[in-house]
């Protein structure tokens, strides 16, 4: 008879016992090996010569003792010989434990030093002041401090975050990081020599659905890997019957060669007008913020690279980013966040942009591709329950879009995060996240930019949704 397999829970409790034990052997030996070597260093250590001279001190007294006791017997030696030869005796033994002793003082004094030079830095860390001046002017005070820890957590190369009301399009919280430090002014928010990357593509969906030619379930050649860009993947045979990908799977998991195709088809006209809606090529109001450029080709290569966003010539600030993302979510036409006190990062109040606006089909089909993003695209492993409380993320409408590239105005690899919160309950309460991190090439990057989100939109729901346990 065939020998039945014992229960699962059993195999594994059986394997999780086996590996405890493995790990406790190999602590055991690891022990054994390496635990000698440090006895051996604390052995070397010098000890302190504390009996020597505890018996110098007693030597003088003793001889003090006999010179005293042997006055008498001595004087009657006639001459006092002997009594100048143990006076003489005594003066130079004296003095000889007194420089004994001075010396092993000394020994122990520079004995004392080298150890305490051993074991104390000779550059303490620096302890960094903070200042909280900048946390306590925002419109959200906990919300500010949370962003403001994780800056100092994390430690980005550089990185700035920005959160938005999307009701009043008011900024509520911000931090920002450069130069090792946290800063207490957001120059950031319009500085425009940052590459848009795969944040770009959002003007080639919006372009493709504003042309009443595709939908979000339209079809698009996949040829090659997602976040390259070849010639022959942009070579599509007549009568083409390979894979497909749909238009807001293409957005959401950021293929570069469908959204490469979808510009070429549309044109450089239809680009720009799109990109127009959403705030490129303008000037603002006093340059705030700098201008961010679209300058697509007229046709080839490099009117694919444009559509995409696989360049370093389409360029967005963080603010403008914020703009875009509060216009789709609330249908209407593009508008700068604005700050009362954070002049001139910001606008001091509410501006209106005549830039035109988008078919209410397309800002629909905008805001579903977001979502689309966070549950089924680049943004789905982090901004999930893994970092977000359960109740939180199943009462939010999430939606966000990813981007990532190197760049030069500062150096670096630079990671794009765009997105929203809103409540499925109460939709007025929403808020507007951007993220935008530069790393060292060189170095460890710290957390994704889509975890830092999800934190703040967690931590944000917490303070507004007012959810019961168990809910």
């Amino acid at each position: 008879m065939p020998i039945e397999p014992l229960p699962y829970a059993q195999r594994l409790r059986n394997r999780i016992i086996a590996l405890g034990i493995f790990a406790a052997l190999c602590f055991m030996i690891g022990s054994c090996i390496f635990g000698g070597d440090k006895k051996e260093e604390v052995a070397k250590l010098p000890e302190a010569p504390e009996a020597p001279i505890a018996a110098t001190d007693s030597g003088a007294l003793d001889l003090e003792t006999e010179m005293a006791e042997g006055d008498d017997s001595l004087a009657a030696v006639p001459g006092g010989l002997e009594n100048n030869a143990a006076t003489n005796a005594l003066e130079n033994g004296t003095a000889q434990g007194q420089l004994q002793g001075g010396q092993r003082q000394e020994d122990l004094a520079n004995t004392q030093a080298t150890v305490t030079a051993a074991v104390t830095p000779e550059n303490p860390p620096e302890i960094e002041v903070i200042d909280s001046t900048h946390i306590k002017a925002q419109k959200n005070v906990f919300l500010a401090e949370k962003i403001d820890n994780m800056l100092r957590r994390f430690k980005p190369m550089y990185g700035v975050i920005l959160v938005v009301d999307v009701q009043t399009n008011e900024i509520i919280a911000w931090g920002e990081r450069k130069d090792e430090k946290v800063q207490s002014t957001p120059d950031f928010f319009v500085k425009n020599t940052f590459p848009a990357a795969s944040l770009a593509k959002t003007i080639t969906i919006a372009a493709a659905m504003d042309s009443k030619r595709y939908s979000l379930n339209t079809p698009i050649p996949m040829i090659g890997a997602h976040h390259t860009l070849y010639k022959n993947q942009l070579r599509v045979k007549e009568n083409y019957t390979g894979p497909t990908i749909e238009l807001q799977d293409a957005y959401a998991k950021s293929a570069n060669p469908p959204l490469a195709l979808i510009g070429l088809n549309l044109g450089a006209g239809k680009l720009k007008d799109a990109a127009k809606k959403l705030g490129y090529n303008l000037n603002f109001p006093s340059g705030i913020p700098g201008r961010s450029s679209y300058t697509p080709p007229d046709s080839g290569y490099g009117l694919a690279e444009v559509s995409c966003g696989f360049t370093e010539s389409t360029t967005l600030t963080p603010l403008l980013a914020a703009a875009q993302v509060r216009a789709i979510l609330a249908k209407k036409p593009l508008e700068i966040p604005w700050a009362a006190n954070l002049a001139p990062f910001a606008p001091k109040n509410r501006i209106a942009l005549d830039v035109g606006s988008f078919s209410e089909n397309t800002y629909y089909g905008l805001r579903e591709a977001m979502i689309r993003s966070i549950t089924a695209g680049t943004a789905k492993k982090q901004i999930s329950t893994r970092n977000m409380a359960r109740k939180n993320y199943e009462n939010l409408y999430i939606g966000g879009k990813t981007g990532s590239l190197d760049g030069r105005d500062p150096y670096g690899r630079y990671e794009w995060f765009k997105g929203f919160a809103q409540s499925k309950s109460d939709p007025k309460k929403a808020i507007v996240v951007v993220i935008l991190q530069i790393h060292d090439l060189q170095k460890v990057r710290s957390q994704p930019a889509t975890q830092v989100a999800a934190m703040i939109m967690n931590y944000w729901a917490h303070q507004n949704l007012n959810l019961k346990k168990g809910k």
